[in-house]
C-alpha cells in the first residue's frame, strides 16, 4: 500500500512542475509579442500568481495536518488517549484529506483495543463513503468494517461490500475473498466457503498470512467433510 504522505508529495510535485513549465511558456509569449494585449497577459500572471499561493497553501496545511498528526500518536503512546483522541478528532475534520484518512483510521485501532467495535465499524465506514480519499483506501476501510461485523455478527450487506473487491484487478481481492468465505461459513454454505478459500489459498500473489490462513481452514473443512 502506497504512503498517503507519499502521494501527496508526489502530486504536488508534479504540480509545482507543471507550474515551472506555464512560467516558462509565458515569458516566451512575452518577449514574442512585447506589449500587445497587455490586459491579457496581465490577467495570466495574476492567474498563474494564483495557483502558485494555493500551491504554497496546499503545502503548508500538509505539513501542519502532518505535525498535528505526530502529535497526537506520541499522546496516544505516553498513554494520554483521552488528548491523543481530541487531536485525532480535531484533525479528522480539519486536516488535509489525507491526514483526515489517517486520524480517521488510527481512531478506529483505538476503539478496537478499547473494544468499542461499533465505534470502530463507524469509522471504517466513513472513511469507505469518502469519495474524496482514493479508492484503494475506501476499499480497505470497507474490508476492516467488514471483518469487524463479522466479529460482532452485524454481517448484513457485508457480502454485498465484499463482492465487488473479490475481482482479480483489486488489490484487496485476498482480504475480500476471505471475508467472503467466512461469511459462507457462518451461514452454512460450506461450499461455496471452499470456493473462494480455494482461490484465496491457489492465488501466489496472495499475502503469505492470509493464504496460510486460507489453505488451513480449506484442510480442516475437507477432512471435516471426509470424517
Amino acid at each position: 500500500m502506497t504512503n498517503p504522505h507519499d502521494d501527496a508529495a508526489t502530486a504536488l510535485l508534479i504540480r509545482e512542475v507543471d507550474d515551472d513549465l506555464r512560467q516558462e511558456n509565458m515569458q516566451k509569449l512575452w518577449k514574442k509579442y512585447g506589449g500587445l494585449m497587455v490586459g491579457g497577459a496581465v490577467a495570466i500572471v495574476l492567474a498563474v500568481a494564483g495557483v502558485q499561493g494555493w500551491q504554497v497553501y496546499q503545502r503548508n496545511q500538509a505539513q501542519e495536518s502532518s505535525q498535528r498528526f505526530v502529535q497526537a500518536v506520541q499522546l496516544l503512546d505516553k498513554g494520554d488517549t483521552a488528548k491523543g483522541v481530541d487531536a485525532l478528532q480535531a484533525l479528522s475534520v480539519t486536516g488535509n484529506v489525507g491526514y483526515r484518512l489517517l486520524a480517521d483510521m488510527k481512531l478506529a485501532q483505538v476503539k478496537i483495543k478499547d473494544g468499542d467495535n461499533a465505534a470502530a465499524i463507524a469509522l471504517y465506514d466513513k472513511v469507505a463513503g469518502d469519495s474524496s480519499i482514493d479508492g484503494v483506501y475506501r476499499d480497505l476501510a470497507s474490508i476492516k468494517s467488514a471483518y469487524l461485523k463479522l466479529t460482532v455478527g452485524d454481517v448484513a450487506g457485508v457480502e454485498a461490500r465484499m463482492a465487488p473487491l473479490a475481482v482479480e484487478s483489486n488489490p484487496w481481492r485476498h482480504s475480500a475473498r476471505e471475508v467472503l468465505a467466512l461469511l459462507a461459513l457462518k451461514a452454512g454454505d460450506t461450499a461455496k466457503a471452499q470456493e473462494w478459500l480455494r482461490k484465496v489459498a491457489d492465488d501466489v500473489a496472495a499475502p503469505t498470512a492470509i493464504r496460510g490462513r486460507a489453505a488451513e481452514l480449506l484442510a480442516a473443512l475437507e477432512n471435516g467433510a471426509k470424517g
